[in-house]
């Protein structure tokens, strides 16, 4: 199977150094597996969309020699795919309505009747599930998860196993605003690229179990993770994000900044003087690393 890889940026923001090591990582394992690097820009949740970011953040990629195959993927021009993909679930009884609010949700946890997950995360109760109290309206719509677990093999972290039905509840594929949910989108949007292989920050793995159980009941084929570390910021010991202010990365100085990523990465350093000629030995030491 021919290797596709895809880095998939929100357009919230420029890059920093955080998403640089995910999109560095990514370029490098597509690259040293001879395989294609595909460009989404995940602006479905158009409420956080910063004007002129999706060009911003491909500026930055062009100057530190990330180049990607093909045309860039927009998620906010793929409505119809989206439909389509819940309309085929719809069919088979797996779509309801929820008329649940998010503090009701979260009211439900501190009353015991759901666990928190491991990232503080509000497991849907199924308060819904089997249709809605008297006097309530659809707000979000939810697909009906399958009991069990889900496991799997993360190339960089190892065994990974997550009870999706208990610890994350039946997903909202449609929001209460209207739109349509990430995890519905990531999942559609890797099988219609035919990607193979995703590589992303840690931050994501909670994810992935459910993304794969989505993904199974559309039918589509299954697809191999790898989750690097985050950066964390030295102050506060957060996760580095434009949401906590993280700087842009300085495309004046792309050598540095790579440098800088691939020692995030784990990586001992090496001398090299130019971007290219790093970018060539950082694949080969790669492709040692991850065959």
């Amino acid at each position: 199977m021919t290797y596709v890889g895809r880095f998939a940026p929100s357009p919230s923001g420029p890059l920093h150094a955080g998403s640089l090591v995910a999109a560095l990582a990514s370029w490098l394992d597509a690259r040293a597996h001879g395989g294609r690097w595909l460009l989404r820009i995940e602006d479905v949740d158009t409420p956080r969309t910063v004007p002129g970011a999706a060009e911003r953040i491909m500026a930055q990629l062009e100057a530190l020699g990330l180049s990607w195959d093909g045309e860039v993927m927009w998620q906010s021009r793929r409505g119809d795919a989206y439909q389509a993909a819940f309309d085929a679930l719809a069919a088979r009884g797996l779509i309801y309505g929820c008329g649940c609010t998010r503090r009701e949700i979260a009211d439900s946890a501190l009353r015991g009747q759901t666990q928190p997950g491991a990232d503080g995360e509000r497991p849907y109760p199924g308060t819904c599930r089997n249709g809605l109290p008297e006097g309530r309206q659809a707000r979000a719509w939810r697909v009906r998860l399958p009991e069990g677990v889900e496991r799997f093999e993360d190339r960089w972290l190892g065994p990974q196993e997550q009870d999706v039905a208990r610890a994350v509840g039946d997903m909202a594929l449609r929001r209460a605003d209207g739109l349509w949910a990430y995890q519905l989108a990531v999942v559609v949007d890797d099988a219609a690229q035919g990607v193979t292989d995703v590589v992303r920050g840690a931050d994501l793995l909670g994810s992935t179990a459910r993304q794969r159980v989505l993904g199974r009941l559309l039918g589509l084929p299954p697809v191999r993770y790898l989750h690097v570390p985050l950066i964390l910021d030295a102050g506060s010991g957060l996760k580095l994000s434009k949401q906590n202010g993280a700087p842009p990365i300085d495309t004046g100085a792309p050598l540095e900044a790579l440098k800088g990523a691939w020692t995030a990465l784990g990586f001992e350093p090496f001398p090299a003087t130019e971007r290219d000629a790093f970018l060539r030995v950082a694949t080969a030491h790669w492709a040692r690393r991850f065959p």
